[in-house]
């Protein structure tokens, strides 16, 4: 579960670059989160995993207070960011090892993580290769997989298909699946409404830092008509705000 009550944070005290955002997702759903971009996506991304804290508000990962509890929230949750540049002297499996014990894996079970994920993710040829001399795509798999060694509850990704082919992209959407299904929260956010609309049980649109819409997809679709795609919501929240 991500909770966020009343967030808001501003850059040199200008325009809040999110405002007032209230937000509560819930174990068991792949949660959309969408928006142009300035919407505030990144930044709200930044301020969920503890990289940035909020000007004000509150930000709860399973009840903990991210801000409060760091380190405790940061156990809970994987995050993968939308760069993979990072480690990037670390050959794969010495970055694989390293996040496993930061996370207190065992050494049977992280090894046994370590090898099933990187070949179902066809990896296992590039394990003793420095991250350096992966492709995008590839540099985008690991970080995936150290994401997944220690079966976090919440797993938060940003544009994690961005760079994945198709083969990766499926795989990664059947996992993000299956772990919803086990009763733990996915959150992610995309600009690929079509992504959004086939995989997410809800979403959240966000513009100019102002949440405009929350809740279900078929909802909103049925209420606009048999007609109406993710498309269709997101242009009429967007347009309508900024029209208001």
């Amino acid at each position: 579960m991500i909770e966020l009550k009343n967030i808001v944070k501003s850059y040199n005290g200008r325009v809040n670059a999110v405002d007032n955002l209230s937000l509560k997702i819930n174990a068991g759903q792949i949660f959309g989160f969408l928006g142009h971009n300035g919407a505030g996506k990144t930044t709200t991304i930044k301020m969920i995993t503890g990289i940035i804290e909020p000007d004000s508000g509150e930000i709860l990962i399973n009840n903990i207070n991210i801000c409060k509890e760091p380190l405790k929230a940061k156990m809970d949750f994987a995050f993968v960011s939308d760069s993979p540049d990072a480690f990037l002297r670390l050959k794969g499996i010495e970055y694989l090892n390293f996040i496993g014990d930061m996370y207190n894996v065992p050494m049977d079970r992280k090894l046994e993580r370590i090898m099933k994920l990187s070949k179902e993710f066809e990896l296992e040829h590039a394990l003793l290769d420095k991250i350096q001399s992966y492709s995008h795509g590839m540099r985008q798999k690991i970080f995936i997989v150290g994401a997944l060694i220690h079966d976090p509850k919440v797993l938060i990704l940003d544009e994690p298909l961005t760079g994945l082919d198709p083969k990766a992209a499926s795989i990664l959407k059947n996992i993000m699946r299956e772990h919803a299904n086990k009763g733990n929260t996915v959150f992610f956010s995309t600009h690929v409404l079509e992504v959004a609309e086939k995989l997410c049980d809800e979403v959240a649109i966000l513009n100019k830092g102002k949440l405009v819409y929350s809740g279900s997809l078929k909802d909103k679709i049925k209420e606009l008509g048999e007609s109406a795609s993710l498309e269709n919501v997101f242009l009429e929240m967007v347009y309508n705000e900024e029209t208001n």
